[in-house]
């Protein structure tokens, strides 16, 4: 058995399914925050009923994401003992940042909003949550920056057969970090964003509560549309540096073989990693890739064919998450613009209501493509240029793993049916009624 693919796969398996409950973190407590603001401003009972039913998803979600969090920093010394012991110096200490200047203190926060409705006055109480809300970036922050230096390692040197931290503030503030963090946290503020507009479309198909779900819907619908649009202009940019730190990932993403000038995206592309001419590659726009990242149609853009074999990521798994996240991307852009011009008339427009409710979960697929052309896209390097993946596993028997890894997958099958099951039947439920 294949310590590294086990290894890969387990730590695949508990990113990718912790991924499921930060980024609806991230954006509700800000939709929470914002609600109870008005509450205060307004005096409008109706927003801390909405406070109160969101933050209680809200709550649920968090529980979910604080289990399925811890165990993915225990993997690095049980199974990535190897990559520890060379970039901990710089990695670690980023995560030692996150864990306790952001991550204790949101929890201690959001301890305090449980506890004092009764105990803080409104303007207090309001406070807290918005801290709340900066506590989980910051948080992000770290996590982000840490990601940010595995794909393009700055301000270190080799000592002792050891990367070692010479320049925090290069690491901090490089542009891979920057861009990273805004496209990552614009995503997860449209995931809570379609998360709202999806349970208030239910229950307005229901005609239940209309006033309650037409305002949650139109809130969320302003932080969608503002969200979507910063994640297709960040994707671009995105791309402008991947091309400049990671040409191998940016061909895989375009399944592009050949070195050429006028380098086309093609709508649909099928490649064929044994035989790079047994492809598909259908709707070619020449020179759209060359002017996309490079800012010049006639701009020369490296194919797979220009690196070796051994350093090329796997092309059709990448290739395929980076078509489908921009094809969400877009379809997040579109939909948010029509829910604008229907915002009025929400009850009155039931395929539309019916079409955001079916959209719940295609932002939570669009995030987890995302980490997949991330991850996948940096491979065979766990560091890019700098470690392989295959350098960095724990020296333990493939058995090991493989039990871990099943059980990884039983308990958090078992968590998920349970978390998403309380998730789904609060958002069915609806809020608390009115009060006399």
């Amino acid at each position: 058995m294949d310590v590294v693919l086990l290894s890969r796969l387990q730590f695949a398996v508990a990113t990718m399914f912790h991924f499921l409950f930060v980024p609806f973190t991230l954006g509700l407590s800000v939709l929470v925050a914002f609600m109870e603001t008005k509450y205060v401003k307004t005096g409008d009972e109706t927003y801390l009923r909405m406070t109160k039913f969101w933050g209680k998803l809200f709550l649920i979600n968090f529980a979910l994401g604080v289990v399925t969090g811890i165990t993915l920093e225990f993997q690095f010394g049980t199974n990535w003992s190897r990559y520890s012991a060379y970039v901990g110096d710089i990695f670690g200490s980023l995560l030692a940042i996150e864990a306790t200047a952001a991550f204790f203190l949101e929890s201690v926060l959001i301890g305090v909003w449980i506890f004092g409705w009764r105990k803080l006055s409104k303007k207090a109480h309001a406070a807290v949550m918005w801290l709340v809300a900066f506590a989980g970036t910051l948080s992000a922050v770290w996590i982000l920056i840490a990601n940010a230096w595995m794909q393009n390692p700055v301000g270190f040197t080799l000592r002792d057969g050891r990367a070692e931290l010479v320049d925090f503030t290069a690491v901090l503030f490089q542009k891979f970090a920057i861009l990273k963090f805004i496209h990552t946290v614009s995503a997860a503020y449209v995931l809570s964003a379609f998360f709202v507009m999806g349970v208030s479309a239910y229950h307005l198909l229901k005609k239940k509560n209309i006033e309650f779900f037409t305002r949650s819907f139109r809130i969320a619908l302003v932080f969608g549309l503002v969200f979507s649009l910063i994640v297709v202009i960040i994707g671009d940019l995105n791309g402008v540096i991947v091309a400049e730190k990671q040409p191998t990932k940016l061909a895989a993403m375009e399944s592009l073989w050949e070195t050429t000038t006028r380098a086309p995206v093609y709508l649909f592309a099928l490649p064929d990693e044994e035989n790079e001419k047994n492809k598909i590659e259908i709707g070619a726009i020449p020179g759209l890739l060359s002017l996309l990242v490079f800012h010049d149609i006639d701009a020369e853009v490296r194919g797979l064919k220009a690196f070796p074999r051994e350093e090329r990521p796997p092309v059709l798994i990448t290739s395929f998450a980076f078509k489908g996240m921009v094809g969400l991307g877009f379809y997040f852009m579109l939909v948010t613009i029509i829910g604008w011009f229907k915002r009025n008339r929400l009850v009155d427009s039931p395929k539309f209501l019916k079409l955001m409710l079916l959209s719940i979960p295609l932002p939570y697929i669009a995030i987890e493509l995302g980490w997949v052309v991330a991850e996948v896209g940096r491979q065979p390097w766990i560091v890019y240029g700098l470690m392989k993946t295959s350098d960095a596993v724990s020296p333990i028997a493939g058995s090991q793993v493989l039990i871990s890894l099943i059980a990884f997958i039983i308990v958090y099958s078992l968590l998920g049916a349970v978390g998403f099951y309380l998730i789904a039947k609060n958002a069915k439920k609806g809020p608390e009624p009115a009060s006399d």
